[in-house]
């Protein structure tokens, strides 16, 4: 009898007829944290029945992500202390033994995590482990039948010559496929329930619309439940039947998806409406600062590699910033896009083409003779946890390109510091705390202090708001557009958000394959794309509700 089997035979934790699939009744999850108790999750309620799509969406922190990893008893042996029912298919997941709780994941109900890579065994061959799950569920299956289900799932989620592919590693496929490799390990024993926590946050949008899509498709075909836990509400308007809204732990608003989006009753979740960026919305008009360019470049590669094996991330792109302009830069990922980004400030030295800043060619230049500009090219990166030093305070971060100026004493670099973290809404006396101490949305700003520290005339944007929840990014892109206009900073804004890009640009520039396809007033690209693979991108958009719901319109519209 396999686990499963047994837990739902076993008397008092076994599977009782129900119509909902889920029942959760008053789950509470606190975690000790020094010698504190913080609620994470608190009084919450809610059923999903056979079949049902519910989405829970809210803020970072927020709880959405603790009451996900409950339904399937993962905050065992975290020390965390979860109270109230959960009951997935009839089981109660609080009272399953350890032998049981195994049988109801992946046997009954599933997890895709938000991040495939930190799922996956980097050392493990993708079919093997996918056969591994099933055998663990399947205990009278051979090796054979374990290894020939692992390429039937991987084909079914689309994986291209699937046979072949389900030997290869994890970093040998794509973010998109191995969040398909991901799925289709979470479907391997055909679970009734599926719970995707931030499926396609790293996405860009033509491969979210694909796993979305194959989101739909797998419902339809086998009637599996689905909980997506996402911050992106427009991936929820067109994915789920029902909405819960989560508000520090608890769940503010409740409902069917389009009663919640087009007649919210709360404040809070007008609030995260009304910070979604609409793709259909024109940005108010503005006009560069200078006619003459700050950066020009022109015909500019880089390969990696060398000989057969050399690859061509850029390939001959020529492009102008001028002052005060923001330039946003969209593609699929892969499309060059973050490689140009580094080069327009020379973090990567182009092997080709020409490139200027201020007159000044900066295309040969050694490091000692890039000096004085260091400070005017600034980059703010897409992870600060990564581009921050967790050993050092964020004071002693944002210090680091004042001290390497040599221009300030030790007093006016930490005055300097306190100014900059007040002027992007930090408190100036954090500057002794650390990386650790601070949310996402906080570390982004200390990123983009830093940036500013020099004072500069040019900053790339590398995908600076696409892991955070709406408010935040709502923040920081106004922040960004505030230090603009005081400061007439230029800035070349890099993301697979579309609609985030259009809030920002005056110009759009479209890269796929190494090269640019598209180029244009933002406006004029946006409502009238020439090229088949801008409309393509357009097209895979995510909306909050049909065209023309004016129930969603924004200000101004």
């Amino acid at each position: 009898m396999s686990a499963a089997t047994s837990a739902e035979t076993s008397g008092g934790t076994g599977a009782e007829k129900s119509r909902s699939l889920v029942s959760v009744s008053g789950l509470t999850v606190d975690f000790p944290v020094g010698g504190n108790v913080v609620r994470a999750v608190d009084g919450l309620s809610f059923e999903l029945a056979e079949g049902g799509a519910l989405g829970i969406v809210g803020e970072s922190g927020s709880g959405k992500s603790t009451a996900a990893y409950a339904l399937l008893g993962l905050h065992r042996g975290t020390g965390a202390r979860v109270t109230g029912s959960v009951r997935v298919a009839g089981h109660d997941i609080n009272a399953l033994d350890e032998a049981q709780l195994r049988g109801v994941r992946g046997g009954v109900a599933a997890m895709v995590f938000q991040d495939p890579l930190s799922s996956l065994d980097p050392y493990q061959a993708i079919g093997d482990q996918i056969a591994e799950v099933y055998r663990v569920h399947r205990r009278d299956a051979s090796r054979r039948a374990a290894r020939a289900r692992a390429v039937e799932v991987l084909d079914r989620v689309g994986i291209p010559d699937a046979a072949r592919r389900a030997r290869s590693r994890p970093h040998e496929f794509s973010g998109g496929q191995r969040q398909r490799a991901l799925i289709a390990m979470a479907l391997a024993c055909e679970p009734r329930l599926l719970v995707a926590d931030e499926p396609t946050t790293a996405l860009d949008v033509t491969v979210q619309a694909q796993i979305l899509d194959l989101l739909r498709e797998l419902r339809r075909e086998t009637g599996t439940g689905l909980i997506l836990v996402t911050h992106d509400l427009g991936v929820a308007a067109g994915n789920v039947d029902r909405l819960l809204v989560m508000k520090g732990g608890k769940a503010v608003e409740h409902g069917p998806v389009r009663t919640v989006l087009d007649a919210p009753r709360e404040p809070y979740t007008r609030d995260l409406l009304a910070a979604v960026p609409r793709i259909e919305v024109r940005r108010p008009a503005r006009a560069a600062s200078g006619d003459e360019p700050l950066l020009e470049v022109t015909g500019l590669r880089r390969e990696f590699g060398r000989g057969r094996n050399a690859l061509t991330a850029v390939d001959g792109v020529s492009l102008t910033v001028r002052p005060g302009e923001t330039v946003g830069l969209v593609g699929e990922s892969g499309s060059g896009k973050t490689t140009l980004g580094r080069m327009l400030v020379r973090l990567l030295e182009p092997t080709g083409g020409e490139l200027r800043y201020r007159g000044h060619d900066l295309g040969g230049l050694r490091e000692r003779e890039l000096r004085p500009f260091r400070g005017e090219l600034q980059m703010v990166f897409q992870d600060p946890v990564a581009s921050l030093n967790p050993r050092r305070s964020i004071g002693e971060s944002i210090a680091d390109p004042l001290r390497a100026a040599g221009r300030l004493t030790e007093a006016e670099i930490t005055s300097r510091v306190r100014e900059l973290l007040e002027r992007v809404g930090l408190d100036p006396h954090a500057y002794h705390r650390y990386p650790h101490e601070f949310s996402g949305g906080q570390r982004q700003r200390v990123g983009i202090a830093r940036a500013l520290a020099p004072r500069p005339r040019l900053i790339v944007c590398d995908e600076p708001v696409s892991a955070l929840d709406v408010t935040t990014q709502a923040q920081v892109v106004g922040l960004l557009g505030e230090l603009q206009r005081e400061l007439d900073l230029a800035l070349v804004f890099v993301a697979h958000d579309l609609a985030v890009v259009r809030q920002v640009s005056d110009r759009l520039v479209v890269m796929k394959g190494g090269r640019i396809v598209e180029e244009g007033p933002a406006d004029t690209v946006y409502e009238r794309p020439q090229h088949p693979y801008t409309q393509g991108l357009l097209a895979a958009v995510p909306r909050l509700a049909p065209s023309g719901a004016a129930a969603l319109a924004g200000p101004g519209e």
